[in-house]
């Protein structure tokens, strides 16, 4: 499957309502970002903290053009996090961490607009 970040694509394919419900989508908190020299794409490793009930999970995420690796701890993400875990290099990516490419290609990530509990589901 792939991907396009052209804003111009059409909807992709209409999915029943019930085939959303499958995909996990959860709010976290960055606790450690690290850079990820390994990677082929410039990236860093993300540890983020899912809550109680999931816990402490591991990214590799792409997003060096806009967040400097000093900036992203504590910061509020959205993720997928019942997708196979991913070896990306060394690295094993447990989490999809969510954004939208800017005009630029760079990406930007979603948040959360108002304080919500590590591992809240979108709803």
């Amino acid at each position: 499957m792939h991907i396009t970040h052209d804003p111009a694509t059409p909807a992709a394919a209409e999915i029943a309502f019930e085939d959303f419900l499958e995909v996990d989508i959860r709010a976290g908190t960055i606790r450690e970002a690290m850079p990820f020299p390994e990677a082929r794409n410039p990236s860093y490793r993300l540890v983020i903290d899912f809550g109680p009930g999931i816990g402490l999970k591991k990214s590799a995420a792409q997003i060096t053009e806009r967040y400097a690796i000093e900036d992203l701890r504590g910061k509020r993400v959205i993720a997928v996090v019942n997708f196979p875990p991913r070896q990306i290099g060394p690295t094993r990516s447990e989490v999809l961490v969510l954004g939208f490419p800017d005009e630029t290609g760079a990406i930007v990530l979603v948040t959360p607009e108002a304080t919500v509990p590590d591992g809240a589901r979108l709803a």
